[in-house]
């Protein structure tokens, strides 16, 4: 990443009108003003992650909303490259109602994937573009501590599925984001939590970008997926969402799979105080900014009613 402007970035910017130019800034302004000092909790995944142009402009995103007084929180992901590492080693990934089933072997590699290689390459983007990076597991500082989850059977709710290393949130200690955001750090954290017994266990990352904003009472919770937002079944974007619609589209199998536990968390983020939560298209160039500081969002709002 140059720290100067991409040649076709920079054409289409000298070829908008200066008047344009201090429009948008402009229609940033009253957002700047509103969220000041206020905590944005970020899931970042998906094609974010993987395209260079997309992981470029997303660390841009969330410098400049540092630099201009938000306290942007990172969470993110690694489900693709979590697979590749399983795929070389020659094991299949098995998923159940959207969780990952993870065995001792699995534990590893998730670990080296998120800890070793993710997490060190979001805090060097984020570092190369200006920022002050940081980057954590649920380990440190006593973040995270997390039980083994039990999944309900479909077919049987009172029989429970073992999937494994997989762990719920049994408790959140933000005071280490809290020392980190207040001195001028971005906090990037892998969702890696610990057990009683110092075993380590893999939790959604959905689940614990959702729970960490509770716990911050943050501004906003946004979710980067890899669709433009929520779509009814015949792919049309919900653009709003209430508690009651969303139970209705769980119902419905509307929203199923990798959505379940990103909309769960959703919900269970506005219903606990989170102002509003954005899922958003990933795959938009600058996404993070369009949403924020725009009056264009380019995802699905969800209220708590």
């Amino acid at each position: 990443m140059s720290d100067t402007p991409t040649p076709a970035s920079s054409d289409i910017r000298s070829s908008l009108p200066a008047t344009v130019k201090a429009e948008v800034l402009a229609e940033a302004l009253p957002y700047i003003r509103r969220f000041h000092g206020k905590l944005i909790v970020v899931k970042y995944g998906g094609n974010a992650m993987t395209d260079e142009k997309l992981k470029d402009s997303f660390a841009h995103d969330v410098v400049l909303l540092k630099l201009v007084g938000l306290n942007p929180v990172v969470v993110h992901g690694g489900g693709p490259q979590i697979e590749q590492l399983l795929t070389r080693i020659g094991k299949k990934g098995e998923f159940v109602q959207g969780m990952r089933v993870t065995d001792a072997e699995t534990m590893d590699v998730v670990e080296m994937v998120l800890a070793g290689q993710v997490n060190k390459e979001i805090v060097e983007l984020i570092n190369h573009a200006g920022g002050r990076a940081v980057g954590l597991t649920g380990q440190d500082g006593g973040l995270i501590r997390a039980r083994r989850l039990r999944l309900a059977s479909k077919d049987d709710p009172a029989q429970s599925i073992d999937i494994g290393q997989v762990g719920e949130i049994a408790s959140i200690d933000p005071s280490v984001i809290q020392t980190l955001t207040s001195n001028g750090f971005i906090p990037v954290i892998a969702p890696i939590g610990s057990g009683e017994g110092g075993e380590t266990y893999n939790i959604n990352a959905d689940v614990v970008a959702g729970k960490v904003a509770e716990v911050l009472k943050a501004e906003k919770l946004v979710l980067m997926t890899n669709t433009a937002g929520v779509l009814d079944k015949d792919g049309r974007l919900l653009t709003g969402l209430t508690a009651k619609r969303i139970d209705d589209l769980f119902a419905d199998g509307t929203i199923s799979g990798g959505m379940l536990p990103k909309i769960s968390s959703a919900l269970d983020a506005a219903r606990a105080g989170v102002n509003s939560v954005h899922i958003i298209d990933g795959r938009v160039d600058h996404a993070l900014l369009l949403e924020i500081m725009t009056d264009h969002g380019v995802g699905t709002m969800i209220r708590s009613h």
